[in-house]
């Protein structure tokens, strides 16, 4: 299992994750009792079709010497390849509905494992990801364990049991008739074993083509306005032929490696020699015409399994393929632990940074030495140049991202050391870019607390000054708003994701430039709707205006991932040349910059 996840699927079966063919395995012994009956259904139907030759050996016999028969034999015969062929119609629908179900379920439980497994996932995680990459393998590589189960591991398993019986009958009939058919069976599994290693890279490569082109294709259409405003169709167009160019030529390779799949050749040849050696212990009187027509009965038994192994092999090695793609991403240690059973408690407000660090890579430093303390119910402003690290700042709060080194502590206790679930609910974000699903208005409010009455949410949009724009929508709370609330404006994704935030009651808010799409009088109402929502709660705020920094309880001013200065308004105005730097386009009056003060006054 998973050595760390911020979210595990409660009371979930563990499948076996040691290899792909174990984690198929084990999937597949979840339904011990469907597995069962494959193998009994499917062991069954072989015998009894293989047994029909048998009786048509004897019925002969019965036909060229009459008197040599016992009495009735042709119809005994003829009962017994019927019996024989209704047994195997039987046997086998018991065991192909067994297969199917397995095959089903294994489909839908391994989507469900492999979601649940993406839930639990980090961001840092998701962020290395291409979505359409993941997507393939949630969908189209889950379903060819679908096709691999059934009817890929179906005929091998009959291909076994289509080698093994005729073999057995065959030896019943004369141990000496063995000869030629082994001899087929050892350079049937020779080569078979060849034409594997040699398919297996061709299917890894072909799964990985259709994940690389279905990333390209969700790369273009979620950017196709980026796409259409710099009139790069062409070139788009290009790069997707040359994806979908490299996904046919690994299935050309496949078929032509299918192509070249010898043992229908030797199947053939084996036909021969089986005749001719039948023909001459025929001669010698060893066997009797029964049984060189039996022979060759059993024989054609064995042109099914032959025939039918080149398809069932190719599905199982796509499918091995798919497994180790979806197994790779369920295994993939996540850097967050859920940490269920950690201290859980409602939070007062408190956040310490203690001399924090974290990097996107092992040099490429987002924050560094962070270090300041906030009480329960301050504002606190974070103001500075892009890319100084005061987004990266915020995420460290509620652990989107886990701190490098040094101690992020809310009311005295290490955020590594809370129940994540206990801690994210109770710290709300709000970004710049606001991601909205495309569902109602009412379900997007109320995302988070699925439980929460209408009231409750009108009172949260009302609250977010989104009440009135909203039942300006002919379905009004209903509307739905399509994908990431495309038929929204800026300003009104950003009243929608407030409403949210105010209904969900944080402990700790944070405003990652929340107002930046709204316009002047619209701001004015929600700026006292945020003063309203900020009482008694800790407030982390990044933002560049002014009217917003100035009602802050503490300034902390950041550059290239530290902070170089931290105050108030007024302090820092007088004492921290990188704050004046940031009201210079502003027609304020700024007062002398104190005596001595240089411009990387650091407040740590």
């Amino acid at each position: 299992m998973l050595e760390k996840a911020e979210f595990r699927a409660q009371n979930a079966y563990q499948y076996n994750l040691k290899a792909p063919s174990w984690w198929i395995a084990s999937h597949a012994w979840r339904y011990k009792l469907a597995l069962v009956g494959t193998l009994i259904g499917k062991t069954l139907s072989i015998a009894t079709y293989s047994i029909a030759p048998v009786f048509v050996g004897q019925a002969a016999e019965a036909i060229i010497n009459p008197e040599k028969a016992a009495p009735n034999a042709l119809l005994y015969a003829a009962l017994g390849v019927l019996g024989g062929l209704v047994g195997d119609g039987i046997t086998n629908l018991l065991g192909s509905l067994s297969i199917e179900v397995i095959a089903q379920k294994m489909e839908a439980d391994s989507r469900e494992e492999l979601y649940a497994s993406l839930l639990g996932k980090s961001q840092t995680f998701h962020d290395r990801q291409r979505v359409g990459d993941v997507m393939a393998r949630a969908t189209e590589d889950v379903k060819t364990l679908n096709s691999m189960i059934n009817p890929g591991f179906a005929f091998i398993y009959e291909t076994v049991l289509g080698f093994l019986m005729p073999i057995i009958y065959i030896g019943i009939l004369n141990l000496q008739l063995l000869l030629v058919p082994l001899i087929f069976v050892a350079i049937y599994i020779f080569t078979v074993r060849r034409y594997s290693r040699r398919l297996d890279p061709v299917t890894t490569q072909q799964r990985d083509a259709f994940g690389k082109i279905n990333a390209g294709l969700e790369e273009t259409i979620s950017g196709i306005e980026t796409v259409k405003a710099s009139a790069s169709e062409n070139f788009e167009r290009r790069k997707f032929h040359d994806n979908a160019h490299e996904y046919r030529h690994w299935f050309v390779r496949q078929g032509q490696l299918e192509a070249g799949y010898i043992p229908l050749l030797w199947y053939g040849i084996t036909v021969g020699a089986v005749f001719l050696h039948s023909l001459i212990l025929y001669q010698q009187e060893t066997i009797s015409l029964a049984e060189v027509i039996a022979v060759m009965g059993l024989m054609n038994v064995l042109s099914f399994p032959v025939f039918v192994s080149i398809w069932s092999l190719s599905l199982v090695q796509v499918g091995l393929a798919s497994a180790r793609r979806i197994l790779s991403m369920i295994t993939s240690r996540t850097e967050l632990d859920q940490n269920v059973g950690g201290h859980s408690a409602p939070i007062r407000g408190d956040i310490a940074f203690e001399g924090v660090s974290y990097g996107y890579g092992e040099t490429d430093y987002g924050v560094y030495d962070l270090s300041f303390s906030v009480k329960a119910g301050q504002t606190v402003a974070i103001v500075g140049q892009t890319g100084s690290g005061k987004s990266t700042l915020t995420q460290l709060v509620n652990r989107t991202y886990d701190a490098g080194s040094g101690r992020i502590l809310i009311d005295g206790m290490d955020v590594r050391e809370w129940d994540l679930n206990a801690l994210r609910s109770q710290i709300s974000k709000i970004e710049q870019d606001v991601f909205l699903f495309s569902r109602s208005i009412r379900e997007n409010i109320a995302f988070g607390r699925p439980d929460a009455t209408q009231e409750e949410i009108e009172q949260a949009a009302k609250e977010a000054q989104a009440h009135e724009f909203i039942l300006s929508f002919d379905k009004g709370y209903d509307t739905e708003i399509g994908e990431r609330g495309v038929m929204l404006s800026g300003g009104q994704r950003q009243r929608l994701a407030l409403a949210r935030a105010f209904l969900s009651n944080p402990r700790v808010l944070i405003l990652d430039d929340s107002t930046s799409a709204i316009d002047s009088a619209t701001e004015d109402e929600i700026q006292r709707a945020i003063q309203r929502a900020r009482e008694g709660r800790t407030t982390l705020l990044i933002t560049h205006r002014l009217s917003q920094i100035r009602w802050a309880d503490m300034i902390l001013v950041m550059h290239h991932g530290t902070i170089v200065a931290q105050g108030t308004h007024d302090d820092l105005l007088k004492r921290s040349e990188p704050y004046r730097r940031i009201f210079a386009r502003y027609d304020v009056a700024l007062p002398p910059l104190a005596a001595g003060v240089g411009g990387t006054t650091s407040g740590r």
